[in-house]
């Protein structure tokens, strides 16, 4: 469906029928007001009754329909207006129908209706003085005028604002959206990427052995269906995470995170990887998103050094320092060529990292092999980045 257009009043279906009819009834009640004045207060003006009940009728239409039609409504207010000075008595009450018609014509309408509207109150106004007569000074159409123009100014004004204050939202709804799709995207792909690498490390391991070692065979087969298990069973975990309305509810048993490292690790290791895993104290509590991120930034850390790195061991050290919760996944693969470009991995630590408004390094680790070392806070900022996650 297209965005409203600028200057228009977005209304539901529900919300449509009150205003309706609340501007029915004023409509009405401006008529009724318009007929007493011109046939009991001014008795004179019964002469002309068939002009100044048309004119009356056509501004009170023009005020029930400001709303779902601003720039019709508003000629058809300045057209009665016309009518009634030029063929009856005008009444005092009318040109207030009009100076409505000007404010909801600038307030609802489209820009170009509100700057057409300019010209036709131009007009109307020097019709409405003209036939009218006994203008002694120009400082009396002039004053209306400026009445009519302060009012076209305020709505007009208000229009604007709506429009601003729309476009806005749909800004914000928009980064939402982005932001809720890159943290999925992030999730899935360090989910499948891990896991599909996984798999295939294991399955080329076991077409190698099969005809040499068929018991061995058999075990890296076990081992693949338990990953290929696990994976369903972390990205029905992971789906919970992304759909829960309250990442700092009450904790499920099988939670992910730190607590899954000794089993990724043992995963690793059945791959190829012998991964040793250390964790200090004091990151028992963690955010879950916090614990969450850790987790991942480990588990594509050794993913990358299992497929790229052509690593036999990593070492894991997960420790807090004051506030800060210190990560570094080293390897003792081939290492990073010397004008390495960060993958989609790296650049989703990196993104993960962002988040929390901490800091992530990569490189040459020592002689030989890779490292990651990522510092994330566990304070006010792991807070923030909690509620901009929900």
């Amino acid at each position: 469906m297209p965005p409203p257009e600028p200057g228009t009043q977005p209304a539901s279906a529900s919300g449509r029928a009150p205003v309706l009819a609340r501007d029915l009834a004023l409509g009405a009640c401006f008529l009724a007001a318009l007929l007493v004045e011109r046939f009991m207060l001014d008795p004179g003006g019964a002469r002309s009754a068939a002009p100044g009940v048309v004119a009356g009728v056509g501004l009170a239409v023009a005020i029930a329909l400001r709303r779902r039609f601003p720039f019709g409504a508003f000629v058809l207010s300045a057209a009665a207006l016309c009518l009634e000075v030029l063929i009856t008595s005008p009444s005092w009450l009318a040109p207030y129908a009009n100076l409505l018609g000007v404010f909801s014509v600038a307030l609802y309408g489209t820009r170009r209706q509100a700057w057409w509207s300019l010209g036709i109150l131009l007009g109307c106004v020097a019709v409405y003085f003209v036939a009218r007569g006994g203008v002694t000074a120009p400082t009396q159409p002039a004053g209306v005028l400026l009445v009519w123009l302060a009012m076209w100014s305020v709505g007009y004004a208000m229009a604007r604002r709506r429009e601003e204050q729309r476009t806005a939202r749909r800004l914000i709804q928009e980064r939402a959206v982005a932001g809720e799709r890159a943290r999925i995207a992030r999730e899935l792909h360090d989910l499948v990427g891990h896991t599909v690498n996984l798999m295939l490390m294991q399955a080329g391991a076991g077409r190698r052995v099969l005809d040499k070692d068929p018991e061995k065979a058999r075990a890296l087969l076990s081992d693949l269906e338990r990953a290929g298990r696990d994976a369903l069973t972390e990205l029905d975990r992971v789906l919970g995470v992304l759909r829960s309305d309250d990442p700092e509810g009450d904790r499920p048993a099988d939670a992910s995170g730190l607590a899954l490292l000794p089993d990724l690790a043992q995963r690793m290791t059945q791959a190829g990887l012998r991964v040793t895993v250390r964790i200090g104290a004091g990151l028992a509590d963690l955010p879950r998103s916090l614990d969450l991120t850790a987790y991942r930034i480990v588990q594509e850390a050794l993913t990358n050094a299992l497929k790229h790195a052509d690593a036999g061991t990593a070492d894991v050290t997960l420790r807090r320092d004051g506030q800060w919760l210190d990560l570094v996944i080293r390897d003792d693969g081939r290492g990073p060529a010397a004008d390495y470009r960060p993958g989609r991995g790296l650049i989703g630590i990196r993104e993960r990292v962002a988040l929390f408004d901490g800091t992530v390094t990569h490189g040459t680790a020592g002689r030989a092999g890779f490292q990651v070392a990522a510092r994330l806070p566990l304070t006010t900022v792991a807070a923030a980045a909690e509620e901009s996650a929900r």
